[in-house]
């Protein structure tokens, strides 16, 4: 399907989110075209009367001034230098961000503040801008994920049809990592019957370790109006043998349980050894009351 860009300014850049392990969260984008059959936004589209079916990722919406707005509300008075995370809601490195770039205006201004922030992404042209990532982490927390749910092929085409290949990603963590960058990988999500086979877990951990994330961390499909019948039916298509186990598990609820596979990927870290390794570690000076404890 052609994809519609709109070119609209924005009220707001920071968006306060409740439930969450952050307090705000920045999206330079809305709508994404990687078009994730179980992409959870897709419920927040549906909530707002917006398509949540194939015409989702179709028209994206460019915030062209999200970083004059962004400088703008980090020099409020009443804003207190609080944790963002940036892609919460649609990737900031998807495509458009190859023409527009707001992503990385944002984080100059975020560096500029020295105001902590996290990415997650499934794109590689994060590494376009490892030069500013590098100068904002050395004034303030930075920290990358790379959400890699898993290496098979056939389960990373049929559901993730507009990513980059798990390995694109991998070599893009690598890159980061070894300019001093911390990354972790977010195995999320795990899909029952597919991806949560013990030994396609134990891939990507393996992969991970291997291109030297910092950390992994897992968790499962959840399935809300808009996003369910979305994935139900890319399911039937590809694997309807899995829709009894997918009935019994999501008939009455959004969340199945995540604590065994959480428990396995945490097994399967401690085992390869994931932890950070980086050889150059950047990170903000201490602050002046520390450095005369140390001294």
């Amino acid at each position: 399907m052609p994809v519609e860009y709109r070119e609209e300014p924005c009220r707001a850049a920071l968006n306060r989110v409740k439930g969450m392990g952050f307090t705000w969260s920045l999206n330079p984008y809305m709508g994404c075209v990687h078009r994730c059959t179980f992409c959870y936004v897709r419920a927040f589209e549906r909530r707002a009367d917006r398509p949540s079916d194939d015409r989702y990722g179709t028209s994206i919406r460019v915030k062209t001034n999200i970083a004059e707005r962004l400088r703008q509300e980090l020099a409020r008075p009443s804003f207190d230098g609080e944790q963002i995370a940036i892609g919460a809601a649609t990737d900031p490195y998807q495509p458009a961000e190859g023409r527009y770039r707001l992503t990385r205006a944002c984080i100059e201004v975020l560096r500029d503040a020295a105001n902590p922030f996290s990415i997650i992404t499934r794109g590689p042209l994060i590494v376009r801008d490892i030069d500013v990532l590098c100068e904002a982490a050395q004034r303030t927390d930075v920290s990358v994920t790379f959400s890699i749910p898993t290496l098979d092929v056939d389960i990373w085409r049929k559901t993730e049809p507009g990513t980059a290949p798990p390995q694109q990603r991998l070599r893009a963590l690598t890159q980061l990592v070894d300019a001093g960058v911390r990354v972790g990988v977010g195995m999320a999500p795990i899909l029952p019957g597919l991806s949560d086979r013990p030994e396609l877990m134990a891939d990507v951990v393996r992969a991970a370790r291997a291109a030297g994330a910092c950390g992994v961390w897992a968790n499962l499909l959840y399935l809300k109006p808009g996003t369910k019948e979305h994935y139900l039916a890319a399911l039937e298509r590809d694997w309807p043998e899995l829709l009894p186990q997918y009935e019994q598990l999501y008939g009455r609820r959004a969340y199945a349980d995540a604590t065994a596979v959480r428990a396995q990927v945490r097994e399967l870290a401690r085992e390869h050894g994931i932890r950070d390794r980086r050889r150059v570690k950047l990170k903000p000076p201490a602050p002046p009351e520390q450095l005369s404890l140390a001294v």
